[in-house]
């Protein structure tokens, strides 16, 4: 169920990211390697990056796979970031919201993408939605499960939760009401990476003071990728990567137990 990387180094075009290495995310669109559920991921596609004294990030996004888009060639060998997030997907369900379900998703200074599904999905997240404000959720950017884990994410990110408390806070709160869920949550503002290894293949490539790659699977055969365990939460920058063992929700959550909306 998708793929996705997220890069912090010296500005590249995107190309030299996302289409040249011998097994980019180009390439996993049809050929991943490492991927447990599914097999080709042709539901859309999305590319976010920052460019040098803006902290609101680009996206381009589509509908359909990211070898069909004739438009994607020109902006990889001309856009260049020093910071990007990217996804390939391959949608839990069949939907209508076209591009607008495909990742990242964006908010602020920040970029988002979920690899997996959420189990029973959406009537399992019912109590979770009295957690959001109203308007929250009218303005969830599309009607899938990846969505309104973001809306979830941001509300605390909002409140003031730094990006590892967020996602952490996040994935047990939605794998204690929907167990079974896989829940690898990939977040960055352009400065840092934040992800969650659950259900999924989570790697990094680290070369501290050069650059940070945070990815579903590794995009070529360097010897230095390393694979994050499951139920990790790591937090990377450019100069060096944490990573953060998670503990399994004790119990599910029920609608007595959800929290109060947040304003």
């Amino acid at each position: 169920m998708c793929r996705h990387l997220a890069y912090l180094g010296p500005e590249e075009p995107l190309g030299r990211i996302l289409v040249e290495p011998p097994h980019s995310l180009y390439r996993q669109s049809w050929a991943p390697r490492r991927q447990r559920y599914g097999t080709v991921n042709a539901d859309g596609f999305g590319v976010g990056w920052y460019a040098e004294g803006d902290p609101a990030p680009a996206r381009y996004r589509r509908a359909g796979p990211i070898w069909a888009d004739q438009s994607l060639a020109d902006l990889a060998r001309v856009v260049r970031s020093g910071a990007v997030l990217a996804a390939v997907r391959d949608a839990t369900l069949a939907g209508a919201d076209a591009e607008a379900a495909a990742a990242p998703f964006a908010a602020g200074p920040w970029l988002f993408s979920h690899n997996g599904a959420v189990k029973g999905w959406p009537h399992s997240l019912a109590p979770l939605t009295r957690t959001l404000p109203a308007a929250d959720l009218l303005s969830l950017e599309a009607r899938n499960d990846s969505a309104l884990v973001w809306a979830l994410v941001l509300a605390r990110l909002h409140g003031g939760d730094e990006e590892g408390q967020a996602l952490a806070d996040t994935v047990l709160e939605v794998a204690a009401a929907a167990p079974d869920s896989r829940l690898n949550l990939l977040l960055t503002n352009g400065e840092s990476i934040t992800a969650t290894a659950w259900g999924d293949t989570l790697w990094y490539l680290s070369e501290p003071g050069r650059r940070t790659v945070v990815a579903s699977e590794p995009y070529d055969d360097d010897p230095h990728w390393q694979e994050v365990p499951d139920r990790t939460l790591l937090a990377a920058s450019r100069t060096d990567v944490l990573l953060t063992p998670l503990k399994e929700p004790s119990s599910a959550l029920s609608p007595a137990s959800a929290k109060e909306p947040r304003t």
